[in-house]
């Protein structure tokens, strides 16, 4: 497990700058299988045997989203749940995001 994912969600109130390219890259080394689009937001596709696994996976992510007060964007379909996580209010990434993604990951065993 990363230890992003023993961390909690900061909320961000707006007024500081997404995290560059060079903080990135590190926390991004912390994460099994995300993409950092455009240094934008993060991405992953995790892929199940059904729909209902799929469907169990959305609500589990939905429960640790609410507890961090940090929500993906999330898209279900037979067998496959996409994600997708920034930070709204500097329309980029902040640590909180690659810690939601983190703790994601330990969902999935």
């Amino acid at each position: 497990m990363s230890e992003l994912a023993t961390k909690k969600c900061v909320p961000c109130r707006g007024g500081i700058p997404p995290l560059g390219v060079e903080e990135i890259r590190p926390l991004l080394e912390q994460l099994n299988g995300w993409e950092a689009v455009e240094h934008h937001h993060l991405k992953k596709t995790f892929k199940f045997e059904d729909f209902v696994d799929a469907l169990a996976f959305v609500n589990r992510i939905g429960e640790v989203a609410e507890a961090e007060s940090h929500h993906p964007d999330l898209s279900l379909a037979w067998g496959r749940v996409g994600v997708q996580i920034w930070t709204h209010k500097i329309n980029g990434l902040s640590e909180s995001d690659f810690i939601l993604a983190a703790k994601i990951d330990t969902l999935r065993v």
